[in-house]
């Protein structure tokens, strides 16, 4: 046995030739056998990382296609990507995947938003139809985000992970917070 296959798996524990450990064999087991390539490198010792490949957003889409999406281009230069009743707008910007505006389920052709009013979340579309969010639809937009996330190949945020995220917050009790100062009592 040559002295190279005799020290190969010492390598692989990283212990240093001409140490107490070499010497006495540790690491050496029954039946522990290296795996020496044609140039006499411990294979196991030396390996690469694979280069990560950069997607382009028609690369994106066409994962998105492959995992079961609907991708529609529309007139606006953003394409719809929908899956059952949920759907969401996309756009390329600069090579990245941009979202117009987060996910939401499909109202009459439009997409609408989920906006937690404090008391109960609804979805509301631009042109002002809403309706109430039931459970299944809060599961099944939560479902479409990670699905969406995985095929476009980005990462999942802890917050995001945990559940439902609101596009809009409207609380009655602050009512004009968001518009500057709100009018006081004695103002009305």
């Amino acid at each position: 046995m040559s002295l190279s296959t005799r020290l190969a798996p010492l390598f692989a524990y990283g212990i240093p030739l001409g140490s107490r450990l070499a010497d006495e064999g540790v690491g050496r087991g029954p039946g522990v056998r290296p795996t020496i390539n044609a140039d006499g490198y411990n294979v196991h010792m030396f390996f690469r990382r694979r280069r990560p490949t950069e997607l382009t957003f028609q690369d994106r889409l066409d994962n998105l296609k492959r995992a079961g999406f609907s991708v529609a281009p529309r007139a606006d230069g953003t394409v719809r990507v929908n899956k059952g009743e949920c759907a969401v707008a996309l756009r390329e910007s600069g090579g990245q995947v941009r979202r117009v505006e987060l996910a939401g389920i499909l109202m009459g052709g439009e997409i609408g938003s989920l906006v937690d009013g404090g008391y109960q979340k609804f979805f509301r579309t631009p042109s002002g139809k809403s309706k109430p969010a039931l459970a299944d639809d809060l599961k099944a937009l939560h479902d479409f985000e990670e699905d969406l996330k995985q095929g476009l190949g980005l990462e999942t945020l802890y917050n995001e992970a945990l559940g439902t995220v609101s596009t809009y917050y409207l609380y009655d009790r602050v009512k004009d917070r968001d518009r500057g100062v709100p009018k006081r009592v004695w103002e009305q």
